[in-house]
């Protein structure tokens, strides 16, 4: 295998994870908004807004991949192929689970915001927890790029 190919599959790992985790947490969120439309329609403008956070993450696998589309050449050596798959994975998973438990605090506070609690601030601060290890990854792959 050529150096430049295991480079490709962690560009493909932080893309493909990062988009499926982003997949499953609007999904949650988005779920929960559906069943709390139907007790408080006047609140859709909060549920969009909470079911819409956990897309955030395959943003950074996709952006991920413009940081480090220029370093993909064909002469790339095996220590900057295995930097790029390190911190494709790396991002990839990341983004993974914290959009998938971030879809699921958000449909917690759709499911409050539904039962008339007034809960979307609190939810939306609790929300940035899961999605700062995203940033982080997002900006470890930044300096990454910059040791290639």
């Amino acid at each position: 295998m050529e150096p430049i190919v295991f480079a490709y599959i962690g560009i493909g790992l932080m893309l493909a994870l990062s988009g499926i985790g982003s997949a499953y947490g609007v999904t949650y969120a988005g779920n929960a908004a559906v069943g709390a439309m139907k007790k408080n329609p006047d609140a859709f403008g909060n549920y969009l807004v909470l079911s819409a956070l956990p897309g955030t993450q395959g943003l950074y696998g996709f952006l991920g991949f413009f940081l480090l589309q220029g370093s993909l050449v064909a002469t790339i050596t095996w220590a900057g192929a295995a930097a790029i798959f390190g911190a494709g994975l790396a991002l990839g998973l990341v983004a993974l689970f914290s959009a998938i438990r971030q879809g699921q605090l958000c449909a917690n506070g759709v499911a409050g915001i539904g039962a008339g609690y007034d809960v979307f601030g609190n939810t939306l601060i609790l929300a940035v927890f899961p999605e700062l290890y995203a940033i982080i990854s997002l900006a470890a792959v930044f300096l990454i790029r910059g040791l290639i």
